[in-house]
Formats: C-alpha cells, structure tokens, sequence
C-alpha cells in the first residue's frame, strides 16, 4: 500500500510519498531532481546505525553517491554547536548551490538539515526522509525548519520547502514504543483540531495501528499529511489558518523547556499533554462540552499516553513559572499570547482572548493532581 500527497505550492509544489520500502526506491524518486548524481546526507547516530546503509544501497542503485555526517541524538543536538558543525562539514564536503541535502532521522534532523539547506550559499535543495511517526505526519511537511535557543524551541529558522518527502512506514517498526507513542500525540492533533471523524477513526484503529498494523499505519500518516498538506497550502508562512497545526504547541513547548528538552518528557508527549490541557481550558471557558476533555484524555489514556501535568517525572516550575515559560512562544504576537482552544473535537480555534487567571487556574490544578 502506498499513498502520495501533493503539497500544492506553485513552483514550490512537491509530493509526500508514503508507504513502506521507500528507503529501497530512493534512487529512482530522488535522481529526477539531481543535476549531478551526488547527495549530502545528515543522520542521527541512531538511525545511521540502523539504516544508513540500506539509504546507501537505495541510492547507488540509480548510480547516486553519497556523503554523511550523522550527529548525536535527541533534542539537545537541535542548538548552534550541531548546526554550525553540520553547515560546515555541508561546506567541506563542496556541496553546490544546485545540488541537495537529504535530512535522514526524525524531527531534529529535519529541522536541523533543512535549516542548513536553507541559509548554505543562500538556499540550496533538500529531500526530506524522515524516519519517525511523528516527523512523517508533522515536521518534514510544511518547510518549518530551525533549531533551539536557550530562550526557547524553534526561535531560530526559516521557511524552507523540501523538494521531496519519502514516509518510509517500514521503519517505524524500529522505533521504540514510547517513540511511537510520542509520534502518535501528532496524529491525535489532527483529528482534534479538523477533523471528527479522523478522530473516531483513531479511537477505533489507535490499538492496532500501535501494534503494527501497516495499513493501519499507511492510513493515518496519509490522512494527517494530507490536512498539514491542505492548510500548508492554505498559509504557508503561518499568518492564519496553519497556527492550528499549534493545538497543544502553546502548553506542550513550555513543559518542554521546564524539563530541560530532556527525555523527562519528548516533543510528542508535551503535545499529547498540550492538547488535553488545551481542552479543558476551552471547557473551563465554556467554549466546548465537559465531555470533550474526558473524551480527549481517555483515548490517549487507552493508548498508554501521558495525558496530565501529573504523568511528566520530576519536578515542575509553578503555574506561574509555566507561563512565564509560555510567554517566549513564537505564538506571542504584540505581547498577547495565542491559544489554539476549540468549540468541540475537531473544531479549533486562534484566540488570544484567554483570560490569564482561567490559564493559571488550568495549570494549578494539574500541577495539585502531581
């Protein structure tokens, strides 16, 4: 089974190929786009160790060689001393302006690579192949590509569309269960912000897709691309409409810092945890029904998620520490934060309407149920 998805962005439309062995194919799907057969590839360890050498083979076969540099995993490699290694070792090894940067790993690497392709000699070409649920259903869409700062996530970076995205579902076989699981917070966004029934889906389908249903699986980074595909296409540079795609971003990135952007608490969980918490303020506020909430963290608590302040280990600044935290968010616009809430499952919304105490109140209570 093998789905494509069209980003539709004039003469920076590309497609998002999804299915499994794409790894295998990538020599015939990426040499269209080569003008001369020679790509730079950045890695994590990880996913080096596991399938670099396959990418290798995939590509060779279409007569395409290839360099690597794969950097550390986790978070922490998102920040200027791996950025500045990677855009060097990107000059050293003479990559030209027509040429193109392949980003191999999950959401770090993509953003990281895809932000070295953009500002290398001004702008140079990059194919997006990422290896995780959650950078196959979010960051390799889309062209948001950054790193980190001490003062917060993504606060450095540029819009810069790939030119082609592999979804290889293959590999996701080799991802840790709580790394799927984290990936899996990513999909529960999209129903929750746009689509109802995608949201029934996954509360039907969820188990199996978890275990390894590979239909299952084809099926939801398809329907999840193919709504980032849609409102990407709508507002590529987030003026509007795609600061939805920020559903449980605006709480999910504050706990993120307050636990260092450690493995206390992974990009896809502060999500999963951003969107519960995001529910029952619209709730509190009473923009949606008291069952939405309930609804929201029962499926997440039947896929063995983290769904409350209580779940994340260790300690946690106070309510008021959170949102100082959340006040560095990139969705701060004239100093008034935006919140994406919603009028029910698959009806969200931008406001910045949001009373501070009703926030304060949300965050005191979960951080009491700890």
């Amino acid at each position: 089974m093998r789905e494509t998805v069209h980003v539709e962005l004039g003469a920076r439309a590309y497609d998002v190929e999804i299915g499994p062995g794409l790894i295998d194919r990538a020599g015939a799907l990426v040499a269209p786009l080569l003008a001369r057969p020679r790509v730079a590839v950045l890695a994590d360890e990880t996913v080096a160790a596991l399938h670099l050498e396959r990418l290798r083979a995939g590509l060779s076969e279409a007569g395409i060689e290839m360099e690597a540099l794969a950097l550390p995993p986790g978070e922490a490699t998102k920040g200027w001393p791996q950025f500045t290694r990677a855009v060097e070792w990107l000059l050293e090894t003479r990559v030209e302006r027509r040429d193109m940067v392949v980003a191999f790993g999950g959401g770090v690497i993509g953003d990281l690579a895809g932000f070295a392709a953009a500002v290398l000699r001004r702008g140079v070409r990059f194919v997006q192949i990422p290896t995780t649920l959650l950078a196959q259903v979010d960051s390799s869409v889309g062209g948001k590509t950054g790193i980190n700062a001490p003062q917060g996530k993504n606060l450095v970076g540029a819009f810069h569309q790939p030119s082609l995205v592999l979804a290889d579902n293959g590999v996701l076989g080799t991802l840790a269960p709580r790394d799927f699981l984290a990936g899996y917070g990513e999909v529960v966004k999209y129903g929750l912000l746009g689509d109802a029934d995608f949201f029934a889906w996954l509360e039907r389908n969820g188990p199996a897709l978890a275990e390894g249903d590979g239909g299952a699986r084809v099926e939801a980074v398809a329907r999840s691309v193919r709504m980032k595909a849609g409102i990407v296409a709508r507002d590529e540079t987030e003026q509007g409409e795609r600061a939805l795609l920020n559903l449980g971003h605006t709480f999910g990135h504050a706990l993120e810092a307050a636990t260092g952007y450690s493995d206390r608490l992974l990009h896809g969980e502060g999500v999963a945890v951003g969107c519960a918490l995001a529910f029952e303020l619209s709730s509190r506020l009473g923009l949606c029904s008291q069952e939405d909430p309930s609804r929201v963290r029962a499926h997440l608590r039947a896929m063995g998620m983290k769904t409350d302040l209580s779940d994340i280990p260790g300690d946690l600044p106070d309510a008021d520490g959170l949102m100082r935290l959340m006040a560095q968010d990139k969705k701060v616009v004239d100093g008034r934060l935006r919140f994406i809430l919603a009028r029910g499952i698959g009806r969200a919304f931008v406001t910045d309407a949001v009373p501070r105490d009703a926030v304060l109140s949300v965050l005191a209570d979960g951080l009491r149920g700890r």
